[in-house]
């Protein structure tokens, strides 16, 4: 059987399109020693987990039919609605991880997750975030953001939101779903967990005394 390659040059091409760019995800941290630090810790760190786990879920579950699949008009789509709201769920929750962790374990007196939550989704808006998907998360964001106590969020299953956005939102049929959802939720929480013991390398000689 031959290879298809323009049909493989267009797969990897329509995927280029769903997933955020590589160079995004890959920066490499020495320690996080200012705000612009944090901030792209955040931003990497969310899409990468995001991405991951969403194109893991897809790719396991589709098999073969994957490259069919990708190339399908409305199911792209539906890919591209589910990673944006996926990440920008990932997004708050490692801003409030962060800050949590930050203010009771480094002595943190100011908190401003949400002005780096709000800078970063407005700047994903010229990498294709659409206008609707924005203020909803803003204002999810700015919701949740009230109700948060930073001094114990880090400690009591910080990225339960996120996984759900996950489960919720890949575009997988529901009967399908239900069979897959302790595996789905588990994967992301495998990704974040990798995040959390990085951050805390990152910022083991940090503190705001």
């Amino acid at each position: 059987m031959k290879l298809n390659l323009e049909k493989l040059r267009i797969t990897i091409k329509t995927m280029g399109e769903y997933l955020f760019p590589i160079e995004k995800v890959t920066s490499y941290f020495k320690s996080i020693k200012s705000k612009n630090d944090l901030q792209k810790f955040i931003q990497q760190r969310s899409a990468h987990v995001a991405q991951t786990t969403l194109y893991g879920y897809l790719k396991t579950r589709i098999g073969v039919k994957y490259t069919a699949m990708v190339e399908d008009e409305v199911f792209s789509k539906s890919i591209n609605i589910a990673k944006w709201n996926i990440y920008m769920v990932a997004v708050a929750d490692c801003t409030f991880y962060v800050f949590s962790y930050l203010m009771a374990e480094k002595n943190l007196k100011e908190n401003d997750c949400k002005q780096i939550y709000l800078d970063i989704i407005e700047k994903e808006k010229a990498n294709g975030l659409s206008e609707e998907i924005h203020l909803k998360a803003k204002q999810e964001f700015l919701n949740r953001s009230e109700k948060i106590d930073f001094q114990k969020y880090y400690l009591d299953n910080p990225f339960k939101e996120s996984c759900m956005a996950l489960y919720n939102w890949a575009p997988i049929a529901d009967e399908l779903k239900i069979l897959d959802k302790e595996i789905v939720l588990n994967s992301m929480r495998l990704k974040w967990n990798l995040k959390i013991d990085e951050f805390k390398k990152l910022t083991k000689n940090l503190n705001f005394n």
